[in-house]
């Protein structure tokens, strides 16, 4: 799979088959929808692309408005983002980053700027709540109208349901935050992860008897947060237990930046700059304050001890 970043490149030349959205964790909706658009890019004779956008427009507007609240709870980092599409079969993705060049396009300009001319569109496959352009004015009658006048076909996926509950970003996120991590699976179609490569951190962990492997998470907001049983990928042939704080780490750390760090049971190497994924499976708790280094590693040692008791259960379950 190919990526790019914005639409100025000479692969981009060809005519393909596009399909748009952020697809914020590439969940089953997704996944349906990007099939199908493989599947009639083939048919066609057509590259079949994925056409997102860095920040999450969501994200801008906040940023914009000053009301960082608005802003959606990150699912995936850009890099799973990707991991996610390529798995979907998608040919080239290109990534546009939402400013206040691209917010002010109108849904004319976004036709003819972006599909036409940038990615020299001949079939477009949105969803059944699609809008685009300056203030939403753009929806899937004008974009089909436009077709049929510069020579592109336009075709809409309605709702993905499963067990009678549609799929969406924000219903991941739901699920996500109450700690629903079995949820979050079905919607996803796989155990919820987070993937990077391992960096240094304080060694805090290392001093208490806990040494952690650390991910960065660029986003703010993370869907999931808390402490969780978990899965390491990455560093042996088969996935490593491990007990996972995702989050802030109000304990040691009042910069609001998102870590997470995975101790691993029953397992010792050198990690450092390895790319792993990290499936988080249960939730164990939220996150706390502790006074003290002292009272936070008793807590650590009581989440080690759940974490093996939930795995010990979940074995015996099998």
């Amino acid at each position: 799979m190919q990526v790019f970043r914005g639409f100025q490149h000479a692969a981009l030349a060809a005519p393909s088959a596009v399909s748009i959205g952020n697809f914020d964790g590439v969940h089953r909706g997704h996944q349906a929808m990007l099939a199908l658009l493989v599947h009639e890019a083939r048919q066609r004779g057509l590259g079949a692309c994925a056409l997102t956008f860095e920040p999450h427009p969501r994200d801008y507007f906040a940023a914009t408005q000053g009301r960082p609240e608005l802003a959606p709870a990150r699912v995936s980092s850009l890099r799973d983002k990707l991991d996610g599409l390529a798995q979907c079969g998608v040919d080239r993705v290109v990534v546009l980053r939402f400013d206040a060049a691209l917010a002010a396009l109108t849904p004319e300009d976004f036709i003819q700027h972006v599909l036409v001319d940038g990615l020299h569109a001949r079939y477009v496959l949105v969803g059944d709540d699609f809008r685009f352009g300056a203030r939403r004015a753009g929806d899937y009658a004008m974009l089909d109208d436009w077709g049929l006048r510069l020579g592109f076909e336009v075709a809409r996926m309605n709702a993905y349901e499963v067990h009678a509950r549609r799929v969406s970003s924000s219903g991941v996120r739901q699920a996500l935050a109450a700690g629903d991590m079995t949820l979050a699976a079905r919607l996803l179609d796989r155990p919820y992860a987070v993937s990077g490569h391992v960096q240094h951190g304080a060694k805090l962990g290392r001093e208490l008897g806990f040494p952690t492997l650390n991910l960065a998470f660029r986003h703010a907001h993370p869907a999931a947060q808390g402490i969780f049983a978990a899965h390491v990928h990455g560093l042996a042939p088969s996935p490593l237990r491990a007990v996972v704080s995702f989050g802030r780490r109000p304990s040691v750390d009042d910069s609001g930046r998102v870590l997470l760090e995975a101790y691993v049971l029953d397992w010792s190497g050198d990690a450092y700059g390895k790319l792993v994924r990290v499936e988080l499976l249960h939730k164990l708790r939220d996150e706390a304050r502790y006074e003290g280094l002292q009272a936070l590693t008793a807590a650590i040692d009581a989440d080690v001890r759940a974490a093996r008791a939930w795995f010990a259960g979940a074995a015996s379950a099998r």
